[in-house]
């Protein structure tokens, strides 16, 4: 989750010469996988263990209180986008992996969260390539 597309893209086009077009749709491709496999999986582990043992459902209790309360009401006022804005976003400890654990927290449908979080993730892959290809070797 802390690099994503921010070390794959670069890798990518830069040391392994793959276009910059390939280097983009391969490193999306592969976050849109994992995304999907946070969105799907999540919800039925974290119910698993929940019943199955105490400690994880006191964990999960307190992850989602906890992540509510963080928020600051940001889920509420930007609704399904929030999930957009974080896989948008190109920094460390934000993007698309983060997108898809806020939409599980927050209970998103993923009918709305994935088309959300591949078109967040496309725009953050134009902006780490955009910025790879300015930088010179």
């Amino acid at each position: 989750p802390v690099t994503e597309l921010r070390a794959s893209i670069p890798v990518a086009y830069k040391f392994y010469g793959l276009s910059a077009f390939s280097a983009w749709f391969w490193s999306v491709l592969g976050v849109f996988f994992a995304m999907i496999a946070v969105v799907f999986l999540l919800d039925p582990i974290a119910d698993f263990l929940s019943k199955h043992f105490s400690a994880f459902q006191k964990f999960f209790g307190w992850l989602f209180e906890h992540t509510r309360r963080r928020t600051n009401g940001k889920m509420e006022k930007y609704g399904e986008w929030a999930i957009f804005i974080l896989a948008a976003t190109p920094v460390p400890f934000i993007g698309g992996l983060t997108g898809a654990l806020a939409a599980f927290v927050f209970g998103v449908n993923w009918k709305k969260s994935l088309p959300l979080l591949l078109l967040g993730t496309m725009v953050s892959g134009g902006i780490v390539l955009a910025a790879t290809m300015l930088i010179r070797e």
